[in-house]
Formats: C-alpha cells, structure tokens, sequence
C-alpha cells in the first residue's frame, strides 16, 4: 500500500490507573424537601372594592391593635395592603406593605389578651413612631424595633414595607426572657445589620425550606435576637437584671414543670424561689402577673389535649385537668382567651398552613388565630 494511503496511527484511548476503585457520591442535600413544604398565609386587599379595604385590614390585625386612617384619608380611597405570614414552629414570620395608618394597643386591650409576644421589626422603606409612657421609639430602615404586646402602645406609621417577627415572650424562658426594658426599644449597629441579613435570607428561601428545617431556623433565630439586645442591656454590668434573669428562668421551669398540678400557684411558687409575692408579681408584670400567667399556659394546655386526637378525655375532664370545677367555667374562660369554644376544636381542626383569602369569611385560618396558637406550639 502507498505510504500516502496509510490510515493514521489510532490516538491510544487515555485511562486513568488508580489504586482503588471509583466510588461515586452524590452530593449532599439532593434528596432533601421530602417533607411538607411552608406555605404563607396571604392577606391581600386589592382584590376587594376599595371603601372595603380599609375595614378589612381593620379587623385583619384587631388582635395586635386598633387601626385608624390618617386624617386626610377617607376609606372611599382604598387601601392596598400585602402581607404575607409564615408560621416557623412556635413564631411567625411576616412580610408586609401597607399605606400609612395609625394604631393603638390599649391598656384595657392589653388586659383582657393573652397575647405577651414580642414584635421585632425592620423597615425596608418607610419610618414610623411609637410612643410608650410618653417615649417615643422611631424606627428607620437600618434599624430594628422590639416591642412588647404585654404593654400599651400607640403610634403611627408612614408607608412602608417591613419583615416582622412576633415571638411569644416564652420562647426566651431558658434565658430568663427578654427583660421588660427591651420593650419600645430601637436598636442599631453591626449586630442588627447581621440580624436583618439573615431575615432576608430566610424570607427570600422559605419556599424552598419544609416542616423539618423548623427546629434549626428557630434556635437560630432566637440565639441571633437575645446576642442582638444583650450587649446594650448588660453595658454597666448589671448585677440586677443577671439576678431578675436567674428568678425568671427558674421560676418560668417550676410553672412548666408543675402546669396542671393543683399545688402550682402563687405562693407555693414564692416559697420555691424564696421571694416575697411582692417581687414575683413584679418578675411577671409585664403579662399582668404570675397568676394571669398560670392561667393562660394551663389554657393553652388544655388546648393542646382537646386538639390532640389520641386524647379521648371529654371536655369536661380537661377543664378538670386544669383545675376548674365545672364544664361551664372552663369553657367561659376558654372561649375569653382564644374566641371560640373548646368544642369548635372537636369539631373543626385546623392546619397552620392553610391559605387565608380576606373575601372569605370563616376561613379556617386567620392571623389572629395564629397569634393565639403561638404558645400553644411552642
């Protein structure tokens, strides 16, 4: 054969020589979100007549606050509001844009509510101002704002869009709580610019995250909130509040510990911590006093039993679990603390991830309902 008709020499076929054989490993996490995934609860209003609006959103938040219109809008001029909640296991989560309002927790309010959580706020846009006793606490973008809903407040608040987190102050008992200074407090600084970064991360994932991702996104949420507010609390080296820390979390341990027994009250508890009733109404006077404070987790107590389907104890003998001596008692102050009757929990259960339409009525879930159901996740 011509040496120009000779077939090229085959290119040898490069293989890789190793000692031991090839393992593939997938990477780690591919198999993640087999579990239910989050799923917001949304208000929206424009899809309501405009005069409607306003009143819908009104009675949307009537459990944090009473709202009002400046006094250069009238109703008939609508009122755009989008919010968004997302229930993190024992806290919520809340994206909102909302016009300009006024709001207002009573003191009266404030008395007959069971709701004690903390509303810790970062503004994207807009700026607002709220007064306490005649201090006023202005919040900015690049700020953060503790509030209290166990004290009165009022204020007002220019267009904005905002995350909010509502956490039941029983979520800081292993730390003794956020003491009741923090409240109507307006934070700044690296460490809160740290804090809204993470909130935006996690806002901007939730629909990716599921039910099991809940028990780390929290812990770390309140580790962040407590490593936030401690440094300007503990400038001076408060002695006081360190001791006022150590009654809190021992004595918020001895009511969880002894909730239903009939030995749990006030001066058994004043013998326990060796202080005065004096002094452990003023541990929980922020939430109206300790005797408030035990009545309401034994309520959520009952709560959990009547909505726990392998309960099989009739009403009646939950009420008693709880120390009341009759089934009309019990329910009275049932229906006062969650507004509506411990047999609507038989009859209907409902699920945290439902979607909310604001033209329904008697929607399954609403936003006053998972600020009452806060502690009884917990």
């Amino acid at each position: 054969m011509p040496e120009e008709n000779k077939a090229p020499p085959a290119t040898p076929v490069p293989f890789e020589r190793r000692r031991w054989p090839r393992v593939s490993q997938e990477p780690l996490g591919n198999d993640e979100n087999t579990a239910q995934s989050l799923v917001a609860l949304r208000f929206e209003t424009d899809g309501l007549p405009r005069p409607e609006q306003f009143p819908a959103w009104r009675a949307h938040i009537s459990s944090l606050a009473e709202a009002r219109l400046p006094d250069s809008v009238a109703p008939e001029d609508g009122f755009s509001v989008r919010q968004a909640v997302w229930n993190l296991g024992g806290m919520l989560l809340l994206q909102q844009s909302v016009p300009a309002f006024s709001y207002e927790r009573s003191a009266e309010m404030v008395r007959f509510s069971p709701l004690d959580h903390w509303l810790i706020t970062f503004l994207r846009t807009g700026r607002s101002w709220t007064s306490i006793d005649g201090r006023v606490a202005e919040n900015e973008p690049g700020m953060m704002e503790i509030r209290s809903l166990g004290n009165p407040f009022g204020g007002r608040a220019l267009e904005s869009e905002a995350l909010t987190l509502i956490v039941p102050d029983d979520q800081f008992a292993d730390r003794g709580g956020l003491p009741p200074a923090t409240s109507n407090t307006v934070l700044g600084g690296r460490r809160v610019k740290l804090m809204y970064d993470h909130m935006v991360g996690l806002q901007t994932n939730l629909s990716s995250l599921s039910q099991d991702d809940l028990p780390s996104i929290k812990s770390r949420l309140l580790e962040m909130i407590f490593d936030t507010v401690t440094p300007f609390l503990n400038r001076g080296g408060d002695s006081e509040r360190v001791s006022q820390i150590g009654l809190m979390t021992r004595a918020r341990r001895l009511i969880r510990k002894n909730l239903i027994s009939s030995d749990l009250t006030p001066e058994a508890l004043s013998r326990e911590l060796a202080i005065s009733r004096t002094r452990l109404y003023e541990l929980f006077e922020s939430v109206g006093g300790v005797a408030k404070y035990i009545r309401q987790h034994r309520l959520l107590a009952a709560h959990r039993m009547l909505a726990d389907p392998s309960d099989r104890r009739t009403i009646t003998e939950v009420g008693l679990a709880i120390g009341y001596d009759s089934a009309a008692n019990f329910s009275r102050a049932f229906t006062q603390q969650f507004g509506y009757s411990p047999n609507n929990i038989r009859i209907h259960r409902t699920s945290p991830d439902a979607q909310f339409d604001a033209r329904v009525e008697n929607s399954a879930v609403t936003f006053g309902g998972l600020l009452q159901m806060l502690g009884v996740r917990t």
